[in-house]
């Protein structure tokens, strides 16, 4: 059971690293092959989790992805008010 919790933990933080760092518009077959890949890597990760912190580490790229995305959405919206 817990060896299925850190999966699906590395799983979902992996997914939302993705979209916020490095996704693009993709047709519907690359996204599905893209996603087969990251869960089989995620795999991977999870056995590698139970030794030293994954998930710990991606909690905290997704945390840096997600302010980055933050400011830089304020600064275009800021940008765009003062052109205007």
């Amino acid at each position: 059971m817990g060896m299925l919790l850190l999966y699906w933990t590395i799983v979902i933080l992996c997914i939302a690293a993705y979209k916020l760092g490095f996704a693009q518009k993709l047709p519907l077959i690359k996204s599905i092959v893209v996603y087969g890949v990251l869960l089989l890597g995620c795999t991977i990760l999870s056995f590698l989790g139970t030794v030293i912190p994954i998930a710990e580490g991606l909690f905290v790229i997704v945390l840096v992805l997600l302010i980055y995305r933050i400011r830089r959405h304020r600064e275009k919206k800021v940008g765009a008010g003062v052109q205007q």
